[in-house]
């Protein structure tokens, strides 16, 4: 069986982890670490601890009114990306653990293509 990091649970809801192929389960966010758990298969899961969380990236649409999706970036281990029931209140819930300067919003499409445009641009 897994042995959470966490000694207090602050939050636990139902969430989408994106690894490859889209898994189920629960987010639990407590003192120590953001947790994944499957929902069937025990062996699957992802505890990320909070002092080895380099960035939250969230990807932020009509003007704060969606969040689709959020990715957590670690230090050593890469990106991993989540999309849960409520995002606001599991991004509330990161910031406690969190310092707001490492809380960042993704570039939307247009920002994207802006960046390429003009990245050609001063090449040429």
């Amino acid at each position: 069986m897994i042995q959470s990091l966490n000694t207090k649970i602050d939050l636990t809801v139902k969430a989408t982890a994106f690894t490859g192929f889209t898994e189920y389960g629960s987010i639990m966010i407590g003192d120590k670490a953001f947790e994944f758990y499957h929902q069937q298969d025990s062996r699957k899961y992802i505890q990320i601890p909070w002092e080895e969380v380099d960035y939250v990236i969230a990807s932020v649409l009509f003007g704060g009114k969606w969040i689709p999706r959020y990715s957590i970036q670690t230090k050593q281990n890469g990106t991993f990306s989540f999309a849960s029931k409520d995002p606001k209140k599991v991004l509330k819930a990161i910031r406690v653990y969190i310092d707001g300067q490492k809380m960042v919003r993704s570039l939307v499409f247009f920002d994207v293509l802006k960046r390429a445009f003009f990245h050609k641009k001063k090449k040429s």
